[in-house]
C-alpha cells in the first residue's frame, strides 16, 4: 500500500479494543516516527508521554469527558509542550548539533544566540501559542506511521489540560499537556469504522495563484 492508501484506511477512532495490544517492537516504530519529526528550528520543545498505568489512564479518562478511548487503548501519548528555561532548551540543541556534526564553529554558537532573541521577543502568549503548536507536528508523524502499520489512533483535543498537568504532575516538571492520541486496534463493535471518508474536493481545497 501507498501513503495515500494508509490515509484512506485510517479515521479518528472512537472505540478501540482493550485486549489488543501495540507490540514493543512497533511502539519502537511510533517513537521514531515521533523522534523524526519536524520542528520549529529543530528544537523539539515538546516531550512525549507513553501512559499504560491503568491507574493513571481512569484518572485521565475522568479528566476526557469520560472517554472511552483513554483507557481502552493500548497506550496513550500525552503531546507536552516546555513552558520554561527555553534558554537551556536551546542550549542543549546546539549543542547537540556540535556533538552530532563536528562543528563547534562560532556561527553555530551565533545561530543559538539568535534563536533565543527570537523567542525572547514573543509575548507569553506567543510563546504559548508556537510551543503548542509544535507538539500537532509531531502528532501528524504519529498518526501517519499509526496508519502504516495498521495501528488505529484518535488525535484528540476533547480533554481537560490543566487538569491533565496535575495528575500526571507536569507543571513542576515546566510541561503542559496540548493534545493527546490514544493508539491501538479499533473495536469491532466501533461503527464509525465503516462510514464514508468525508473530505472536501481538491478543487475546492486547492488554488494556485
Amino acid at each position: 500500500m501507498n501513503l495515500i492508501d494508509h490515509l484512506n484506511w485510517r479515521y479518528a477512532t472512537k472505540m478501540f479494543d482493550p485486549k489488543r495490544k501495540v507490540s514493543e517492537q512497533d511502539l519502537e516504530y511510533l517513537k521514531e516516527a515521533i523522534r523524526l519529526s519536524v520542528s520549529s528550528y529543530g528544537l523539539q520543545l515538546y516531550k512525549v508521554l507513553i501512559i499504560e498505568n491503568d491507574e493513571i489512564r481512569v484518572a485521565l479518562r475522568k479528566a476526557s469527558w469520560d472517554q472511552s478511548q483513554i483507557t481502552d487503548a493500548s497506550q496513550l501519548f500525552v503531546f507536552c509542550n516546555y513552558t520554561l528555561d527555553y534558554d537551556r532548551h536551546v542550549d542543549d540543541f546546539i549543542q547537540r548539533i556540535m556533538t552530532a556534526q563536528g562543528n563547534s564553529s562560532e556561527g553555530i554558537k551565533q545561530y543559538g544566540e539568535s534563536i533565543k532573541t527570537s523567542i525572547a521577543k514573543m509575548s507569553a502568549v506567543e510563546r504559548k501559542s508556537w510551543s503548542e503548536k509544535q507538539t500537532y507536528l509531531a502528532l501528524n508523524n504519529l498518526l501517519i506511521a499509526c496508519a502504516e502499520l495498521k495501528i488505529d489512533a484518535c488525535p484528540m483535543e476533547g480533554f481537560n489540560n490543566q487538569a491533565y498537568n496535575q495528575i500526571l504532575g507536569l507543571d513542576e516538571l515546566g510541561l503542559n499537556a496540548a493534545v493527546i492520541a490514544p493508539v491501538g486496534y479499533r473495536s469491532a463493535s466501533d461503527k464509525t469504522q465503516n462510514r464514508k471518508k468525508v473530505r472536501k474536493t481538491k478543487e475546492e481545497l486547492f488554488q494556485t495563484a
